[in-house]
């Protein structure tokens, strides 16, 4: 053999063992977010609710999960139900690009009427969304203490006429809540499902991440 096809040779293997290093190492876990907004705010994501089953429900039930989660109610006419398509939908395109994460990250629906948004009312509503959806509900001061751990704020509007339908006033965002019940990013479902589908994309990780 000669010295050039010996050196070629040389060449060929260190390069076959590169390649097959880096195939090996392809599916290696992304760095761990350290650097999210909310991180180090004085937001907590505790909440102790109920589902459409009148079950007790608590954040301590997703730990090892990412919550996906909206303050709204089913009687808002114009706004919450173009919010929940939009996030829902996010979600759907998100869980389409990354299987294997799919069942790590859930959706939540929060009602901040709890006067009208019964636990059947809530799962009814959440069903209408999605199958993923959770519906949660709870007594007034249930429902004040899990907006208080969002800083989330919200109000009721009276009717203007004798035995309208009152209304109730709150912003257009999202809240995504990392493995460890941490509140971690804003989520705008106020813009597009494209938009919801990005900001998961460059937040949630595989559990070993």
């Amino acid at each position: 053999m000669s010295a050039r096809h010996s050196v070629a040779g040389s060449l060929f293997l260190a390069l076959a063992s590169t390649l097959a290093l880096a195939a090996c190492d392809g599916g290696a876990s992304q760095p761990p977010v350290t650097d999210a907004p909310l991180y180090g705010s004085a937001l907590t994501g505790d909440f102790d609710l109920v589902n459409s089953k009148g079950e007790a429900v608590t954040n301590r039930d997703f730990e090892g999960r990412y919550q996906l989660i909206y303050f709204g109610y089913a009687y808002c006419p114009n706004v919450c139900p173009f919010d929940m398509t939009r996030m829902v939908s996010g979600y759907n395109m998100f869980a389409e690009n990354n299987p294997d994460l799919a069942g790590d990250v859930q959706p939540i629906f929060i009602t901040v009427d709890p006067e009208r948004d019964t636990p059947e009312r809530v799962g009814e509503y959440a069903a209408a969304f999605s199958e993923d959806l959770v519906g949660l509900t709870g007594s007034p001061e249930q429902i004040e203490a899990a907006a208080e751990g969002f800083f989330f704020s919200y109000y009721r509007v009276d009717p203007v006429e004798e035995g309208g339908e009152y209304d109730i006033q709150h912003p257009s965002v999202g809240y995504l809540v990392d493995r460890e019940g941490e509140p971690m990013a804003l989520i705008p479902v106020e813009q597009s499902a494209e938009a919801v589908a990005a900001e998961l994309e460059k937040w949630v990780r595989p559990a070993d991440g």
